[in-house]
């Protein structure tokens, strides 16, 4: 099925589906630890659509710390049983180990990705509505917070303009850039 006419197709919905829900697993584990507003109405999405799988998932796996570690868990879970997709319907059989171990870039990358983002949606609503309040935007703050306040001490607001969003984006893209290849390449080695 590797090179046929739906294989791409087929990679991509997978890429979206396992992946927007490892996302939201992804989510649930750092709103809680960032201590988000848990009656924020995306805060009760992200629980309403994990508990489902995060409820019988709990017996197993207990909090480390008082820290959701089940959350953490399906979301690596989630992105292996991506990968071992990806890898059937690309021809190359049902690689186990693989999924799991590159599943764990792929979860750190996922990690960084949502600050990035985050970040820049913060940024870009302050620019178009400096004013809004909407539900979303508390979330965002809540979970950028531990990034932008001590970016915030290192570059305060230089005439009114914050360039620290920018100072912790391209720290988050440089992170990306040099941890993420060598810890693939690394897994790959084991394999």
């Amino acid at each position: 099925m590797g090179d046929g006419y739906l294989s791409t197709p087929l990679i991509f919905l997978v890429q979206v589906i396992f992946g927007l829900y490892a996302l939201v697993a992804l989510l649930r584990f750092l709103l809680q630890l960032v201590r988000a507003d848990f009656y924020n109405p995306l805060s009760q999405f992200i629980v309403r659509i994990t508990s489902p799988v995060l409820v019988p998932l709990r017996r197993f796996i207990p909090p480390i710390g008082g820290k959701d570690t089940a959350s953490l868990v399906l979301a690596w879970m989630v992105l292996a049983v991506q990968l071992l997709l990806i890898y059937a319907i690309a021809g190359q059989g049902f690689q186990f180990l693989a999924a799991l171990l590159l599943a764990i870039p792929e979860l750190i990358g996922l990690l960084i990705d949502i600050f990035l983002y985050s970040i820049l949606i913060l940024v870009i609503i302050s620019w178009v509505n400096p004013a809004a309040h909407n539900p979303a935007i508390s979330v965002l703050d809540a979970l950028t917070r531990p990034l932008m306040v001590p970016a915030r001490r290192i570059l305060p607001p230089i005439s009114g303009l914050d360039l620290s969003p920018m100072l912790v984006m391209i720290g988050l893209v440089l992170l990306k850039m040099l941890l993420i290849p060598p810890l693939k390449a690394l897994l790959l080695s084991l394999l």
